[in-house]
C-alpha cells in the first residue's frame, strides 16, 4: 500500500502502540521524509509541526521508539506503529501520553524485566540467581507457590491469596523463560482453544 500524504497537506497521523502491552503511547505526524527515515532506521521519526522539521523521538531524552511493526490503515492515510519504547514516552515521565501504564500490559512488562535480568546475568538479581539454578529448582519453586496458593484459597484472607497468586505468576514467568517460551505463546494456545471449540 502507498500512503496518501495529500489528504493532510503532506502529513499523516501516526499512532504509536507498545508492542508488548498494546497500550497506545502517543500520536504524532509524519511527512514522506519522516516515514522514509523511520523505515530505514527502524526508529520513529516524526515531522514536528511546532519545530517545523524532522524530529526523532528521543533525540534529546534518549527515550527512543524502536519499530517492531508498521501498518497502514484501509484508507492509506493513517499509520499504526508498534514499538519497543526505551523509557517513558510522554515528556511528563509517564509511560503513555494518554494515561499511566495499564494493568493489562503489566505482565508483559514484568516478563521483559525478568528476561532483562537473566539476559544481562545480573548477579544481584533473585530472578537471575534462581534461573541459573536450573529447571529442577525453578519447577520446584513453581510447585511450592502453587501449593501455597491452594492453601490460601481455602482460607479467607484476600490479601494473602492475592500475594500468593502474584508469587505463582512471577515464578511461572521465570519457568517460561527457562523453557524458551513466552507468556504470549501460552496466550496463543488459549486463543486457539476459544476459537476452535469455545472451550474457555
Amino acid at each position: 500500500m502507498n500512503i496518501d500524504f495529500t489528504k493532510g497537506n503532506g502529513l499523516v497521523p501516526v499512532i504509536i502502540q507498545n508492542n508488548n502491552t498494546l497500550q497506545i503511547l502517543m500520536l504524532g505526524y509524519m511527512n514522506e521524509e519522516a516515514y522514509t527515515k523511520t523505515k530505514k532506521e527502524n526508529r520513529v521519526t516524526f515531522f514536528s509541526r511546532s519545530k517545523n522539521r524532522l524530529w526523532t523521538k528521543g533525540e534529546e531524552s534518549g527515550h527512543f521508539l524502536n519499530v517492531i511493526d508498521l501498518q497502514i490503515d484501509c484508507d492509506n492515510d493513517t499509520i499504526l506503529i508498534k514499538v519497543s519504547p526505551i523509557g517513558p514516552t510522554c515528556h511528563t515521565g509517564n509511560h503513555s501520553c494518554f494515561k499511566e501504564e495499564t494493568s493489562k500490559g503489566f505482565v508483559y512488562d514484568l516478563e521483559a524485566t525478568i528476561n532483562q535480568r537473566i539476559d544481562e546475568d545480573d548477579k544481584n538479581s533473585y530472578t537471575n540467581n534462581l534461573y541459573r539454578r536450573g529447571i529442577n529448582k525453578v519447577a520446584q519453586k513453581v510447585g511450592e507457590e502453587a501449593v501455597e496458593l491452594v492453601i490460601e484459597a481455602k482460607d479467607n484472607d484476600p490479601d494473602l491469596f492475592k500475594n500468593e497468586a502474584a508469587d505463582l505468576l512471577y515464578h511461572y514467568l521465570i519457568l517460561l523463560k527457562l523453557k524458551d517460551f513466552t507468556f504470549a505463546d501460552i496466550e496463543g494456545v488459549l486463543k486457539k482453544r476459544k476459537k476452535a471449540d469455545n472451550n474457555v
